[in-house]
C-alpha cells in the first residue's frame, strides 16, 4: 500500500499522540510515517533500515544534556563526548561520523525538515533544544539518492507542535558538577494557526576542570493553514554559547592519576569558544487535486564563531595560530513535487525534485598567546555551493511487493579565497560531480513481517576542515587545500522487521560496503588534524527488539556488530588489515520501562560498548565499558495543571570510563573521562487552557 503524503500540520496533529515507539497490534497496525524518506512512507514499507525514536524516550525525566540519551538505543548507532560541549556531540552510522574531530560528520541532519548539516558536510545540533523534541527519524545507510553528500545515513529531528488546548509549561533540573536548566514552553491553536515557542537556559561547571556550559537556546515555529489544501510553516530559532570550555584530551597515564584535571595546554592556551548563532526558515505545502503535493523550503542561518585551541610550545616559536574565528552566512531551499497514481494499472508514487545550498565562511586565523588573543595569522573566504537533482519511484509490484527506484545527482563545489598573501596565495577551487542511485525492494511476507533489500551507492565531499593544508610556513599553518579527494562507496543490505504476536517488535539489518578514498584521519600538526584516503571494508549486523511484557512494562533490545577495516591505505600501508578507530566491533543496549496510569514510571537503561582503537596503527585502545542509568518520576494532576517531579542518576554503578576517545592524537592525549556517579532532579509544572 502506497501512502500520499499530506501537509505538515495534518502530520503534526496526528503524530502528537505517539508517545513511545511501541509495538503495534497485529489487527489493526499503527502506521508511523516516516517522513524522512522524503516520501511519507509508513515505517513497514521503507525498503531500507530505518528507526523512529517518540517523544517519551526523549524527554521523559531526561538530564537532556546530548541527543545520545535516548538514540543509544538505535542498533548502528555509536556516540561520544557528550560532556565536553566545546567539541559537541560525535555521532557515528555504520562507524561514518567515527572520524569527526568535532561535531558531526557523514550525516545528514534535519530539523523541522531545514538542514543543519552545512554545505560542505559539517553537522552541528547545539541549537537544538532536546526538551522540545517530539520525534527523531534516524535511517541508516546510504543517503546520497535522497540527500546528497552523505556516507553513513540521515537523521531528522522534528519539534513540538502546539497542542488543540494552549498550554504553558515550565521545568527545572538541577544537578551535581553545578548544573542548572531552566526551560519554559508554550504552544496551541489560534484558529488557522498552530504555535509552539521555547525557551531555555543551561548553566554547567562540568566534572572536569575548565569544562564549564553557559547556553541560551530559543526555538519558534509557526504553522498556518492556508486553506484544507496547503499551509505554510515559518521557523526561527536563536542561540548563545558564550562559554564553552574546553577540558582537553589527557594521555592513559594522566587519567590514572586525576580523572578530573584539565589539560595543562588546554588551561595555558584558555581553550573553549564562544557561538552565536539565528536560523530562519519557512515550508510550504500545498496539495492540488488528490494526486499532486508540492513542497517548497527556504532558509537563512548566521553563525558567529571563535575558539581558542590548544597549543603546545613549538621550537623555534613559542606560538601557534590557535585562535580561529569565522562569520557564516548559510543559505538555500529547495522543491519537491510528489505525484501519487498508477503505472501499469498498479499503485505508483513518484517524487522529483531539487536542492540548492550555499555556504560563505569568512575565517581568520590569529596566534594564541598563552590565551589571549594575537597577530592575524591566517585569513581566507570559504565558499561552498551545492546543487542536488533527484527522483525517487515506489512502485507496487503486487500487493505485498514494493520495488523502489531513486537516484540524484551532485554538483558541489568548495573554494577558497587565500587574503593573507604574505606567505604565498594558496587560493583553491574544487569541483565534485556525482550520481548516485538506489534501488530497493520491500516484501510484506506474512501479517506485520517485512523483508527488505537495497543497494545503493554515496559519496562524500571532505570539508573545508579536512581540506586544510598541513604545511606550515614560518610556524603557521598554511591557508588552500590539502591532496584529499572525495570518498565514494557501493553499499549491499537485506533486512527484515515487523510485529510478532502482537508484543514483539524486531529490526533485523545486515550490510555490506566497499568505501573508495575514504577521508581519514592520519595525524596531528601543531593544535590541528591532518587527513587523507583510505579505502576500507564494512559489514555489520544491526538488531533491535521491543517486547510489551504487559500493560505499562516494555523492554527494549539492541546489538550491533561491526566489522570495518582498512582495505588500502597509501599513506599509511602498516595500517591495512587494521580496524577503523573510534569504532566497537560489539555494541549492547537495554532497557526497562515501567509506567503506571497513575502516572508514576520507572526507566532503567544500560549500555555495554565493547574495545576500539583510538588510532589507525590500533595500538591505543579504549577497553571496554558497561554503563547503567536510572529516571523515575511521578506526573500529579490536579484540574488542569500537571505537575512531575523526576530523579536521575548517570553511571549507577560508578564506571571508570571515556567519554570521549580523540583519534590519532599527538602525544597519546586521546582520553577525556567521564563523570563518575552522579544525581540530577527536577520538576515540570503544566498547565492547559
Amino acid at each position: 500500500m502506497l501512502y500520499r503524503r499530506r501537509g505538515i500540520s495534518q502530520i503534526a496533529l496526528s503524530l502528537c499522540s505517539l508517545l513511545l515507539v511501541a509495538p503495534a497490534s497485529q489487527a489493526e497496525p499503527e502506521q508511523i510515517v516516516v517522513r524522512a524518506s522524503r516520501m511519507g512512507q509508513s515505517l513497514s514499507n521503507v525498503a531500507g533500515a530505518a528507526s523512529v525514536v517518540g517523544k517519551q524516550d526523549i524527554q521523559l525525566g531526561r538530564q537532556q544534556f546530548a541527543l545520545d540519551e535516548s538514540l543509544n538505543r538505535v542498533p548502528g548507532m555509536f556516540s561520544q563526548n557528550r560532556y565536553n560541549f566545546a567539541q559537541d556531540l560525535r555521532i557515528s552510522l555504520r562507524g561514518f561520523g567515527a572520524r569527526a574531530n568535532f561535531g558531526i560528520r557523514g550525516i545528514r541532519v534535519f530539523v523541522d525538515g531545514l538542514p543543519s548539516t552545512v554545505t560542505d558536510g559539517q553537522s552541528v545540533i547545539d541549537d537544538v533544544e532536546l526538551g522540545s523534541i517530539e520525534r527523531v527519524e534516524v535511517i541508516r545507510g546510504p543517503s546520497s539518492s535522497l540527500y546528497g553528500s552523505a556516507s553513513g545515513g540521515v537523521i531528522s529531528l522534528y519539534t513540538e507542535s502546539g497542542t488543540p488546548e494552549p498550554f504553558v509549561e515550565a521545568r527545572v533540573t538541577v544537578g551535581e558538577f553545578d548544573q542548572q536548566k531552566y526551560h519554559f514552553k508554550s504552544g496551541g491553536q489560534a484558529d488557522k494557526l498552530n504555535y509552539f515557542l521555547s525557551a531555555s537556559y543551561l548553566g554547567y561547571e562540568g566534572f572536569r576542570d575548565h569544562s564549564q556550559l553557559r547556553q541560551g537556546t530559543f526555538n519558534s515555529k509557526f504553522t498556518y493553514d492556508i486553506n484544507d489544501y496547503s499551509d505554510i510553516q515559518f521557523i526561527f530559532n536563536a542561540m548563545d554559547s558564550p562559554t564553552r570550555e574546553d577540558s582537553g584530551a589527557l594521555t592513559f597515564a594522566d587519567t590514572i592519576a586525576d580523572r578530573d584535571q584539565a589539560q595543562a595546554r588546554n588551561l595555558r592556551s584558555n581553550a573553549g569558544e564562544e557561538i552565536d548563532q539565528q536560523k530562519f526558515g519557512w515550508t510550504y505545502n500545498l496539495d492540488f487535486g488528490e494526486q499532486h503535493h508540492l513542497t517548497v523550503r527556504n532558509y537563512y542561518v548566521w553563525r558567529d564563531f571563535q575558539t581558542f585551541l590548544p597549543i603546545g610550545t613549538h621550537i623555534p616559536f613559542v606560538s601557534d595560530d590557535g585562535v580561529v574565528a569565522f562569520d557564516r552566512f548559510f543559505y538555500g531551499g529547495g522543491a519537491q513535487y510528489t505525484f501519487t497514481g498508477t503505472l501499469f494499472g498498479r499503485p505508483n508514487q513518484v517524487s522529483i525534485g531539487i536542492d540548492v545550498d550555499r555556504q560563505e565562511d569568512d575565517r581568520q586565523r590569529f596566534l594564541n598567546e598563552a590565551g589571549v588573543k594575537g597577530a592575524l595569522a591566517f585569513d581566507q573566504m570559504e565558499e561552498a555551493e551545492a546543487i542536488g537533482l533527484y527522483f525517487r519511484n515506489i512502485f507496487a509490484i503486487t500487493d505485498s511487493l514494493q520495488l523502489t527506484l531513486g537516484g540524484r545527482y551532485d554538483s558541489v563545489t568548495l573554494e577558497v579565497d587565500d587574503r593573507f598573501v604574505g606567505n604565498g596565495d594558496q587560493s583553491s577551487k574544487l569541483d565534485f560531480d556525482e550520481f548516485n542511485p538506489t534501488v530497493g525492494l520491500n516484501w510484506n511476507v506474512i501479517g506485520n513481517v517485512n523483508l527488505f533489500a537495497n543497494y545503493a551507492t554515496s559519496f562524500e565531499t571532505p570539508t573545508f576542515t579536512e581540506l586544510a593544508n598541513p604545511s606550515r610556513n614560518l610556524g603557521v599553518n598554511l591557508g588552500g587545500f590539502n591532496n584529499v579527494s572525495a570518498q565514494t562507496a557501493d553499499s549491499y543490505e537485506v533486512g527484515m522487521r515487523g510485529v510478532v504476536l502482537e508484543r514483539f517488535d524486531f529490526d533485523l539489518a545486515y550490510f555490506y560496503m566497499e568505501v573508495d578514498d575514504e577521508v581519514t584521519s592520519v595525524s596531528s600538526v601543531g593544535n590541528r588534524s591532518f587527513f587523507r584516503n583510505a579505502d576500507t571494508e564494512r559489514q555489520g549486523v544491526e538488531a533491535a527488539l521491543v517486547i510489551d511484557v504487559v500493560d505499562g512494562l516494555q523492554v527494549t533490545t539492541a546489538y550491533t556488530y561491526s566489522d570495518f577495516t582498512f582495505d588500502s591505505f597509501l599513506t599509511s600501508p602498516a595500517s591495512v588489515g587494521n580496524n577503523l578507530p573510534g569504532i566497537p566491533k560489539h555494541q549492547g543496549y537495554a532497557e526497562i520501562a515501567y509506567t503506571h496510569s497513575s502516572g508514576a514510571y520507572a526507566v532503567w537503561d544500560i549500555i555495554r560498548v565493547g574495545r576500539f582503537y583510538g588510532n589507525n596503527a590500533n595500538t591505543v585502545n579504549a577497553g571496554r565499558h558497561t554503563v547503567a542509568n536510572l529516571r523515575f518520576g511521578q506526573d500529579f494532576q490536579v484540574g488542569k495543571t500537571t505537575i512531575g517531579p523526576f530523579v536521575g542518576v548517570n553511571n549507577l554503578f560508578d564506571e571508570e570510563y571515556f567519554a570521549n576517545v580523540r583519534l590519532n592524537a599527538f602525544g597519546g592525549r586521546a582520553f577525556e573521562p567521564a563523570p563518575d556517579r552522579n544525581f540530577y532532579g527536577g520538576v515540570s509544572f503544566r498547565m492547559t487552557f
